[in-house]
């Protein structure tokens, strides 16, 4: 049988049929448990048809393996990283193929304390053994089982959960809010309402403008991923028709959080995570705060202006939580709408960003559009631009063969990162597809930023 090709570098993921199905979901439960020996594990699966089939199968490998299954049912990747602590189980895995095509599905896996399980910490591993389980017929593959197979049983969590998310705020700082949530119709819906019932139950002065909220394993509004422009309207639209405060929009298993000002304005990722390490850094001065590669200027003078310290990481959650916790750091963020927290294991989470910008929102008495506009002004930065090339790591080195000679400084911490006088730019060849990442800012010139742009496309496309 040859190998299973849905083992990524952070997670698994694979097209419906020969990449991902029951019988390989069964192999990997069966793995996973061989490898991490846990005595328990934390089941979750997103709103996908598929989801509570692969997850049923990998709970009967993990059982065959000998270890107990704790299911909490529909969730988002998140629920799964507050259930293995709050339970203090050995390890989870998530069913969620996240924002990819309708017939894909995937697993992130984790282990005790919710670390991340990646290709340098045991996937491949986990692979390996799932590969040889795929050459054994099916009397052999009985012979393999433990003699005591593991139990399964079903527990909610999401109040537990909720209540813990409610510690990152002080309800007194609240003032009345308006709003837009956009589920686009994944996991994120029933965590929208939980909160909804505690801010009613507490007298905290936040409503709600539901978009898209139902979960819908059909996804009639198309795949739920805001970062893509395209699929912004919804949430800009309804922000602007009902006069609210702000808008979040969240991905299909809501590990990611987008935000759009008063306006509809569309924020993009870097500036959030500016504006949440200011958040920590106003609590707790010298915190730490981490940060990935590709735009840095306006992290870095928030921390050291509000007396941290901005540390840089490799790009990739499980980059981002490794340097967390050898920091000890606070906070950490990507510009890709990650936002990992301390407090929360040092995973990411799609509902904690909101609910501090919610909370700084009311204590400046500004909107969001006025929080950020003085560091869009300062440092602009057209967003993440992708561009198909033949070979990325060739282009790469073209383009610092191109630049280096004048640059004041060149990292190669993530690709590459080129710094001169008044502008910057980061170039990455992208983990998961066959493209190239640019990111770019300047020193308060739009103009230039344009310029350097359009420049360095131009090149990259030759």
């Amino acid at each position: 049988m040859r190998e299973l090709s849905c083992f990524k570098a952070y997670d698994i993921r694979g097209q419906l049929g020969e990449e991902l199905n029951t019988e390989i979901a069964y192999r990997i439960g069966r793995a996973y448990a061989d490898f991490i020996k846990p005595k328990s594990v934390v089941l979750g699966g997103d709103v996908r048809e598929t989801s509570e089939e692969l997850k049923m199968a990998l709970a009967e490998g993990i059982m065959d393996a000998g270890s107990d299954v704790i299911d909490i049912g529909m969730t988002g990747t998140e629920e799964v990283y507050f259930a293995v602590q709050h339970l203090k189980v050995d390890g989870g895995i998530e069913v969620t193929a996240s924002h990819n095509p309708i017939d894909y599905n995937g697993m992130k896996p984790v282990r005790k304390g919710s670390r991340p399980v990646s290709a340098d910490t045991g996937l491949l591993d986990i692979k390996k053994i799932a590969d040889d389980l795929g050459n054994l017929n099916a009397a052999e593959l009985d012979d393999r089982k433990t003699e005591n197979k593991g139990s399964y049983s079903q527990l909610d969590t999401l109040k537990p959960y909720v209540e813990h998310l409610m510690t990152y705020i002080n309800p007194d700082n609240i003032k009345p809010l308006k709003l837009v949530v956009n589920s686009g119709n994944g996991a994120s819906g029933h965590v929208v309402d939980e909160i909804e019932r505690v801010f009613s139950e507490r007298g905290i002065p936040i409503s709600f403008v539901k978009v898209h909220h139902e979960a819908d394993a059909t996804f009639p509004n198309g795949i739920p991923n805001p970062i893509l422009v395209e699929n912004r309207s919804a949430t800009s639209e309804a922000v602007i028709a009902s006069g609210a405060d702000f808008g979040i929009a969240w991905d299909g298993d809501f590990d990611r959080c987008f935000l759009f000002d008063e306006k509809g304005q569309f924020i993009e990722g870097y500036y959030i995570v500016g504006l949440l390490s200011e958040a920590f850094l106003a609590k707790k001065k010298g915190e730490k705060v981490i940060h990935d590669p590709r735009l840095t200027w306006n992290t870095i003078e928030i921390a050291e202006k509000m007396g941290g310290q901005a540390i840089q990481s490799k790009t990739g959650h499980a980059f981002i939580k490794e340097r967390m916790r050898k920091e000890d750091a606070a906070y950490g963020g990507e510009m890709s709408a990650h936002h990992y927290f301390r407090d929360f294991g040092y995973c990411d989470s799609g509902m904690i960003p909101w609910l501090l910008v919610a909370e700084l929102v009311c204590l400046k008495g500004q909107p969001l559009s006025e929080l950020v506009k003085e560091r869009i002004e300062k440092f602009p930065s057209p967003g993440e631009i992708n561009r198909r090339v033949k070979d990325a790591q060739v282009t790469i080195k073209k383009i610092e063969e191109m630049y280096s000679a004048n640059a004041i400084s060149i990292d190669k911490t993530d690709g590459i990162s080129l710094e001169f006088s008044n502008w910057r730019f980061n170039l990455r060849a992208s983990n998961t597809e066959p493209v190239i990442r640019l990111n770019l800012e300047t020193r308060a010139d739009q103009e230039l930023m344009r310029e350097k742009t359009a420049e360095l496309l131009q090149a990259i496309e030759a």
